[in-house]
C-alpha cells in the first residue's frame, strides 16, 4: 500500500489527499495517516516542483566535473555545502572515480557560465582540475518505487 501511495504522490504531488484515497481504494482519513506516517520515517521528504530554467532566463545548462587536491571529509564535506549553495547550482554530487565532484548548474549565457566556473569554482583553494561540459538536452527519469 505504501508504495502504491509514495508512488501516486510522485506521479502527481498535487493530488489531494481525497482523489489520492479513491485512487487506492482507501479511507481518506487512512490516507492522511498513511501519508503523515511516511513523511514522519523521512520516506517523503517534500513535494517539489519541476522548474522550466530557459523560462527563468537560464537556458543554458552544463555539468561542471572537479577533482580536489585533497581529501580531508571535513574538506570535502564544505566544498559540497558551498557548492550546493551557490546561485546557478541546481544539484552538487560527490562521486566517486577521477573526479569527485559533478555540479550540475544553469546560466543565462555561455560567458555567465564561464564567469561562474571561474570566480566560483576553478579559482577555489583545494580545486586541482575543472572540466565543463554543455548540456544539449536534458532526458529526466521516472522514479519507479
Amino acid at each position: 500500500m505504501d508504495r502504491a501511495l509514495v508512488q501516486a504522490l510522485v506521479d502527481d504531488g498535487r493530488i489531494s489527499n481525497a482523489a489520492l484515497a479513491r485512487r487506492l481504494g482507501i479511507a481518506e482519513s487512512t490516507c492522511v495517516g498513511r501519508v503523515r506516517a511516511l513523511r514522519e520515517r523521512g520516506v517523503v521528504t517534500g513535494i517539489h516542483a519541476a522548474v522550466d530554467h530557459a523560462h527563468l532566463g537560464r537556458p543554458l545548462q552544463a555539468v561542471v566535473a572537479i577533482r580536489l587536491a585533497g581529501h580531508d571529509r571535513a574538506q570535502v564535506e564544505a566544498f559540497g555545502d558551498e557548492m550546493a549553495s551557490l546561485p546557478g547550482v541546481l544539484a552538487a554530487f560527490n562521486i566517486s572515480g577521477a573526479d569527485d565532484f559533478l555540479v550540475h548548474v544553469s546560466a543565462q549565457s555561455p560567458d555567465q557560465l564561464r564567469d561562474f566556473v571561474l570566480d566560483n569554482i576553478a579559482s577555489r583553494p583545494g580545486v586541482s582540475h575543472v572540466q565543463t561540459s554543455l548540456v544539449f538536452r536534458a532526458h529526466p527519469g521516472r522514479v519507479v518505487v
